[in-house]
C-alpha cells in the first residue's frame, strides 16, 4: 500500500511541477534555451517512470497479498 501511495504522490508532484514550468503570458520558463534544458526533460521523464513503477509495484503487491 505504501508503494501505491508513494507512486501516486510522485505522479501528482511531477504533474504540479510540470504545470508550473509551462509558459505563462507568452514568456517561457527560465530554463528554456539554457544548458539545463535537456536535464529538465530527463528529470520529468524519470519522475514519471518512477511514479508508474512504484504504482504498478504497489498494485501487484496488493493483488498478491490479500
Amino acid at each position: 500500500m505504501t508503494l501505491l501511495i508513494s507512486g501516486l504522490i510522485v505522479l501528482l508532484l511531477t504533474a504540479l511541477i510540470f504545470w508550473y514550468c509551462l509558459p505563462r503570458g507568452g514568456k517561457p520558463h527560465r530554463f528554456v534555451g539554457t544548458e539545463l534544458e535537456p536535464y529538465v526533460g530527463v528529470a520529468f521523464t524519470t519522475a514519471v517512470a518512477l511514479s508508474f513503477t512504484l504504482t504498478l509495484s504497489g498494485v501487484i503487491d496488493l493483488i498478491s497479498n490479500p
